[in-house]
């Protein structure tokens, strides 16, 4: 959970009174939140000898965007005490007439294509507000916008540009401005240059990525063509926001349209206060031609949804009225009311600074949160109690487990993931499309889903190599393969897979483990054609393993044969590719066919 620090006396002071750190850590535990820490009797001298004053420290739930800031936590926390009321963001259209456009160029859609915006009118800064108002914007980019991947928002002293603005994106040798806290002109090739070089930018250094490789950077231009800003990097040192600044021009571009709207309601909602009439935003027109649309920005409507009065007193194990839980709702800075079609119903507004409410369910947590967690009584599970077993194929498991780890092998629980080449070009096998690929794997060790217990097993022996001969290893666990038939579109299958690794091949010693783990099972050791139950063996050509010294296992059970897996001594170029330098025999078999 993010933790934000906030200066004691100015929390304190919207809250209208000193709290101990007890009475303040109840009340923070009352609302859902959490005082991690209070400096008020630490050594807090700076560096240059300045004393910095006492803050507390506040671990915020990781889906409340809303209090990642002192002006939400106090906002929050006075709505919960009952000192305010619930604010009435409204949107205002500006005096003159003529609202702010941005126009949307078709050429930002292979890099950033999405953009809100947003006004704020008659702003008054201090260093206090300004400083939450920068360090607000980073704790979004953090988390939120996902380190400006899916979100990054600019914001400028609409004072200092001139609309109508555009949204277009251009060569990056076609960009040139002064960057923020820069006084040299640059272009954006020459200012990732910098960046990269320049010790006081690594913190812009790190979202260069984003674009770096894209054939044009997003950019947002005033109507003299004058950069305001290259999203997600940085801003113009033209429009720079200052303690003087006084109308704010906010905008947010984003690959995700919900996530722009998001960021955008939440940046508006926090600091529309300090505007010269609170609560209110001056909205922007986005026209996007291509797209043939044409919306204002924000939309600062709450959002309409009902919850059940059954369900939320099913779950809190109260026996609330309808008119209870909207006083309640309220403390949590909704707008509720009793449905006037159905008495189980309320009709609840949603302000827009809340997008982690999701469901009823979130309501209802409210609901609770408001009434207090510590009053709810505590009872025991009635008809519902009921007496757990573990699922067949893990108590097979578990039974598999023992018997190898008996029989003298060391069990081993290597990663699901492996890279592409490990399950299969180090095998020598072929892709044959059925492994579940990762769509954005973040490195290459991590690209598939093992199709095989055999690469964890085999990069286990390399990393103890040096461990004393023999080694023998074993693991029970699923592997995964692409299934259109089910629901998810693949399907876990459980296998067993040993290796004995030693100055010998070993194989005669899997090939004991085999006849002890059938035998266990149980299921004979049969001839196919007698047409009896059991299992059996039979020559395997498989470039996995060594020519002439590998077998395959199949298993008759009511008279479905069924290849079930194979063991033998793996061939050398399988073990020159995972680096190990003996010979090593393995085993795997898939163990749900004995269910």
């Amino acid at each position: 959970m993010p933790t934000i620090a906030v200066n004691k006396a100015d929390l304190f002071a919207s809250l209208g009174r000193e709290y101990s750190t007890h009475e303040f850590d109840e009340l923070c535990f009352e609302f859902g939140i959490e005082l991690d820490e209070d400096t008020t009797d630490q050594d807090r001298r700076e560096k240059d000898g300045t004393i910095r004053p006492p803050e507390l420290k506040i671990e915020i739930p990781a889906n409340r965007y809303d209090m990642l800031c002192i002006e939400g936590i106090s906002k929050m926390l006075n709505i919960f005490l009952g000192r305010e009321e619930v604010p009435n963001y409204r949107v205002v259209a500006p005096e003159d007439g003529e609202m702010q456009t941005i126009t949307v160029h078709e050429s930002t859609l292979p890099v950033r294509q999405y953009i809100s915006a947003a006004v704020l009118r008659g702003v008054k800064f201090n260093q206090d507000r300004y400083d939450s108002f920068i360090s607000l914007q980073d704790k979004l980019h953090q988390n939120l916008c996902r380190q400006r991947t899916l979100v990054s928002m600019g914001t400028h002293d609409l004072d200092k540009i001139k609309g109508p603005f555009t949204y277009e994106a251009l060569p990056p040798q076609d960009i040139k401005f002064v960057a923020l806290n820069q006084k040299q002109e640059m272009n954006a090739t020459e200012l990732f240059e910098h960046y990269d070089k320049d010790e006081s930018s690594r913190h812009l250094a790190k979202f260069l990525h984003i674009i770096r490789d894209s054939p044009v950077y997003p950019v947002v231009l005033d109507s003299e063509r004058r950069v305001c800003s290259l999203p997600p990097i940085i801003n113009s040192e033209l429009s720079k926001i200052t303690l003087d600044t006084r109308n704010v021009f906010i905008e947010i571009t984003a690959t995700d349209k919900t996530k722009a709207e998001v960021v955008c309601h939440i940046l508006v909602a926090m600091f529309s206060g300090y505007c010269e009439e609170a609560f209110t935003v001056e909205p922007v027109k986005i026209i996007s031609p291509h797209n043939h649309e044409s919306r204002e920005v924000p939309d600062m409507t709450p959002r309409s949804t009902t919850a059940e009065i059954s369900y939320i007193n099913a779950c809190t194990g109260l026996s609330l009225s309808a008119d209870e839980m909207c006083g309640y709702l309220k403390r949590m800075s909704y707008i509720a009311r009793p449905s006037a079609t159905d008495k189980d119903l309320l009709d609840v507004d949603i302000p827009v600074n809340r997008a982690d409410v999701l469901h009823q369910c979130d309501i209802m947590e409210d609901v609770a949160i408001a009434y207090g967690f510590n009053k709810l009584e505590k009872t025991f599970p009635g008809k519902s109690a009921t007496i757990a077993k573990p699922l067949p194929i893990n108590k097979l498991t578990d039974i598999l487990r023992l018997e190898c780890a008996m029989a003298g092998w060391s069990e081993v629980m290597p990663l699901i993931l492996c890279s592409h080449d490990e399950n299969f070009t180090y095998l020598n096998r072929k892709d044959d499309g059925t492994a579940v690929r990762l769509a954005n794997p973040k490195s290459l060790e991590y690209q598939v889903v093992r199709t095989t217990l055999l690469p964890g097993i085999l990069k286990t022996i390399r990393e103890n190599r040096g461990h004393t001969l023999p080694i023998r290893v074993f693991e029970v666990s699923d592997v995964a393969f692409k299934d259109e038939t089910r629901e998810r579109k693949s399907r876990n299958e459980r296998h067993l897979a040993a290796a004995w690794c030693g100055k010998t091949s070993g194989f005669e010693v899997v090939h004991g483990l085999l006849d002890r783990v059938m035998s266990m099972l149980p299921a004979a050791f049969v001839d196919r054609e007698g047409g009896k139950d059991g299992y059996w063996i039979e020559e395997l050509k498989s470039e996995t393993y060594f020519p002439g010294r590998a077998a395959e296992i199949w298993y008759r059970n009511r008279g479905k044969e069924t290849a079930i897996g194979s063991f033998g001594v793996l061939h050398p170029s399988v073990l020159k590719a995972f680096e190990i330098m003996y010979p090593v025999s393995v085993l795997e078999i898939n163990v749900e066919v004995f269910l």
